[in-house]
């Protein structure tokens, strides 16, 4: 059985950082591009970044460029989420993603979600 098991997030006032984390269990982890989505009170889940399958490819959007940086550790089956320069705006619940890419601006997410994690930014 997959799980992804997240960890980190907070409250954190405008202009500081955050760093999420996530953990996949059961499966073979150095397998999948990794991707992370949020999703705000009364909105959609919206996309925010991805890293292919060694982390030779990030892809982010575009609120998340400069600021967010995905990376992965394949020896602790981890991907992380380092967000700085955090805007009121970016408060959201944030979720880890199992799935794959076409190595351009497209993700396509597999049915393994972490369990999900707020982030709230104070102005």
């Amino acid at each position: 059985q997959v799980q992804l098991v997240q960890s980190g997030g907070g409250l954190v006032q405008a202009g500081g950082s955050l760093t999420l984390s996530c953990t996949i269990f059961g499966e073979i982890f150095s397998r999948h591009t990794m991707g992370w989505f949020r999703q705000a009170p009364g909105k959609e889940r919206e996309f925010v970044a991805y890293i292919t399958w060694n982390g030779g490819l990030t892809y982010y959007e575009d609120f998340a460029k400069g600021r967010f940086t995905i990376s992965r550790d394949n020896a602790k089956n981890t991907v992380t989420l380092q967000m700085n320069s955090l805007k009121p705006e970016d408060t959201a619940v944030y979720y880890c993603n199992a799935g794959r890419s076409d190595y351009g601006s497209s993700y396509f997410p597999y049915d393994y979600w972490g369990q999900g994690t707020q982030v709230t930014v104070s102005s």
